[in-house]
């Protein structure tokens, strides 16, 4: 299974570790397109590619190429949202994950959504969980 993974980037890094510990459970299941998310080097100045249309083609033709989304949304993105909207336009399951804890407020686009599924956490294992739910009720 093809797992593309979604954590903001150039919105604030400060979830990368938690992106890590994600990415290291998704593997378990499958290629993560996207483990880049979670590199502690990238910067929010989202260096990960020469060009900001290369970076756009690229993950896009990995998201296309995906069978699941699974994106983290606790840290506001407009690229997670953009990426989110183009995986729910092209039928892809997806997945999002949020932290109420945070204090931050999630995106009534995402809240709101039928199609897409929502798993509030405030820890890993109840990120673990939800994946594992998710996958064994749309893929498996």
């Amino acid at each position: 299974m093809k797992i593309y993974f979604a954590g903001s980037i150039r919105g604030g890094r400060e979830d990368s570790v938690i992106y890590l510990q994600i990415i290291d459970y998704l593997k378990t299941f499958g290629e993560v397109l996207t483990e880049h998310v979670s590199d502690q080097n990238l910067t929010d100045l989202g260096d990960d590619g020469p060009t900001d249309k290369y970076i756009h083609d690229r993950d896009l033709d990995w998201l296309l190429s995906a069978d699941i989304l699974v994106a983290e949304v606790t840290t506001v993105s407009m690229g997670v949202g953009y990426e989110i909207g183009r995986a729910v336009e092209s039928g892809k399951k997806v997945l999002c994950l949020f932290r109420p804890e945070s204090g931050k407020n999630l995106s009534a686009m995402i809240a709101g959504c039928d199609n897409l599924s929502l798993v509030n956490y405030t820890d890993l294992e109840e990120v673990k969980k939800g994946i594992l739910s998710f996958i064994t009720t749309y893929i498996l």
